[in-house]
């Protein structure tokens, strides 16, 4: 069996847990968080990181920290995770959902002068598959009107737009490391926080609206109920794992990019034929080998890939359905609405088996057999 996905050890995982627990501080904010912090932010340039349990609580620490009330816009693309609209919809915001670019399921700057009203606060692109969103007229575009910008960086670790980290462009940048994603503690997430003045907010939001932390650097006498805020700290045994991980990250990448590189090396020819198209990769950004995906001519050939694929105990899938057509959005807003790039990406991307660790010969083994299927396709 060739699985989607597959966790993996790869350091000092289970020595670091060992460290943790005998060390006697397993809750959150302890060494081995703030050994995650420094590298974060002293290796990858990030202004200030708060390490979450989610990238879903990161999303939600940033949707406080832009003060959304009622009534306020929200623009999200309809290609994405739901946490990216559901983090501003727990604030009562109303989510503006924006289409994805004809090359790439990110969303397409070039639409938002359309959505941007009077009511518009936050501005949210999605770096998907790690390949950044053109940043700088979405930028532009948001110092123009106000605008928040939250990236949505959770794929993103280590990928880069113009020779700046992803996460590190906007004011907030939320980042994931689910057990899917390149660096991993089983859950787990990261705020990065790009704007100086909102940086001591968002401590005491992290730490549950109080100013515990700074009560434990000995900057006052007591802690308080200062904001709202919730428990957005992970234990210090996730921190350990992920710490382990961090430490590996070169070898994690260098590995990762060449099963990548193998991939679109191996089917360069076969999207040639018209069979399928690959990642686009705009020149403004490197990947980070997130993810392998591609894009099949209709569902029909997408569906038909992934049950061919299963029969030999391969596991590709399918990825987001569009957040415009679930039937969560369309109880709040009955309104029918066109996003026919989202809606084809959704229609047609499959994701291939992708993990530290998949073997050359498991991936010759799907390679082959994604010939075979368009080979017996051509002689239909």
């Amino acid at each position: 069996m060739i699985p989607f996905n597959k966790p993996f050890l790869i350091g000092k995982e289970l020595a670091y847990i060992r460290e943790a627990v005998l060390s006697g501080k397993i809750s959150g904010d302890g060494p081995f968080t703030r050994k995650c912090h420094t590298f974060f932010e002293k290796t990858l340039g990030f202004q200030k990181v708060f390490l979450t349990t989610s990238c879903t609580d990161a999303l939600e620490m940033a949707a406080i920290l832009c003060d959304i009330n009622p009534g306020d816009e929200v623009i999200v693309p309809a290609f994405t995770f739901v946490s990216t609209a559901n983090a501003f919809m727990l604030r009562k915001a109303t989510i503006v959902f924006a289409d994805s670019s004809p090359l790439h399921p990110n969303l397409d700057h070039t639409t938002l002068p359309d959505l941007i009203t009077s009511r518009t606060k936050v501005v949210v692109p999605v770096h998907y598959a790690g390949m950044a969103c053109d940043m700088e007229p979405m930028l532009r575009e948001a110092e123009k009107h106000q605008l928040y910008v939250v990236e949505d960086a959770a794929q993103s670790m280590d990928a880069q737009y113009r020779g700046r980290a992803l996460g590190s462009l906007g004011h907030f940048g939320a980042f994931s490391f689910h057990e899917t994603k390149n660096i991993i503690s089983g859950e787990g997430g990261l705020l990065a926080v790009n704007a100086p003045d909102l940086i001591r907010r968002a401590e005491i939001i992290w730490e549950k609206g109080t100013n515990r932390s700074a009560f434990f650097r000995g900057e006052t006498r007591k802690y308080e109920w200062m904001d709202i805020g919730s428990s957005f700290l992970p234990s210090e045994i996730t921190a350990a794992f992920l710490f382990a991980q961090l430490e590996q990250l070169d070898t994690i990448q260098n590995c990762r990019r060449k099963i990548w590189q193998s991939y679109h090396d191996e089917l360069r020819d076969l999207s040639a034929s018209g069979a399928f198209e690959l990642p686009h990769v705009p020149e403004y950004a490197t990947h980070n080998a997130s993810m392998f995906y591609l894009v099949c001519k209709n569902k029909t050939a997408r569906d038909g890939l992934i049950e061919y694929l299963k029969q030999f105990e391969i596991y590709a899938m399918f990825h987001y359905l569009p957040l415009h057509k679930s039937p969560f959005y369309r109880q709040q807003s009955p309104r029918i609405i066109s996003l026919p790039n989202a809606e084809r990406f959704s229609d047609c991307l499959v994701r291939l088996p992708f993990y530290f660790g998949l073997t050359e010969e498991e991936q010759q083994m799907v390679i082959q057999k994604i010939h075979g299927f368009f080979q017996q396709k051509t002689r239909v």
